[in-house]
């Protein structure tokens, strides 16, 4: 006997209608786990790392940037990414300035010695003390 599978313009369809009535209950759900989240995302690190590892090992990234194809990412991005960019830049608005301010902080604080002409060894040393002081920085954290 055959299983009986309804079709998949009908199960998406479904999926669209439930998953956007289902608004609360995500919010809900994610209210009430995070501390559940946080210690159950640490405890799986081992797992993470070997589920990575297999997946770098099997080629699996390429092969999922193969299979969606350009196209995809394009329309995708267009459509969606260029709503939702505003609205998630905004919500992030002050952990960007909390995460970022230490490195400012840290740009602010040094002091570099003179420029020399364009193309100089000076100025590439200019550069490389700002690396080093932001990766120091990074580093720390």
């Amino acid at each position: 006997m055959a299983i009986r599978v309804r079709g998949t313009a009908e199960l998406a369809n479904k999926f669209k209608t439930r998953a956007g009535a289902a608004a609360q209950d995500y919010k809900s759900g994610v209210e009430a786990g995070g501390a559940d989240w946080e210690q159950n995302t640490v405890n799986a690190k081992p797992a993470y790392e070997a589920g990575v590892q297999e997946s770098i090992a099997k080629g699996r990234y390429e092969k999922g940037v193969r299979k969606s194809g350009g196209a995809h990412y394009v329309k995708r991005a267009s459509e969606l990414g260029a709503q939702r960019y505003p609205t998630g830049v905004a919500a992030g608005a002050d952990r960007w300035a909390t995460n970022t301010a230490p490195y400012l902080q840290a740009l602010q604080g040094m002091t570099l010695p003179p420029p020399g002409p364009r193309g100089g060894p000076q100025n590439q040393a200019r550069a490389s003390m700002v690396a080093q002081e932001l990766r120091k920085l990074r580093d720390s954290q």
